[in-house]
């Protein structure tokens, strides 16, 4: 099959960045439940952004990539709380 087997996109998830590499534009991701960390690319990020606060608590999903599975459609739960708090 040209391009590889189709993703497999697990259930949303939450989580907290561990780690962020501006240069290289990649992180990891500590899940919640189980502590597992999930490897993520800054193309993941939902908002379109190429940057992420370590620490920041993000809602993502783990998918098949090209290298196994890793963490991807991150959404940062932070912005969401402030924009609540606002209203």
């Amino acid at each position: 099959m040209p391009g590889g087997p189709p993703a497999t996109i697990y259930a949303r998830r939450s989580g907290t960045v561990g780690t962020f590499d501006a240069h290289v534009g990649a992180g990891t991701v500590a899940d919640d439940a189980d502590g597992t960390e999930w490897w993520f690319h800054c193309t993941s990020l939902a908002d379109g952004s190429r940057h992420i606060e370590v620490g920041v608590p993000v809602t993502y999903r783990v998918a098949t990539g090209p290298t196994g599975l890793e963490a991807v459609v991150l959404t940062a739960l932070s912005s969401t709380k402030e924009s609540r708090s606002a209203t």
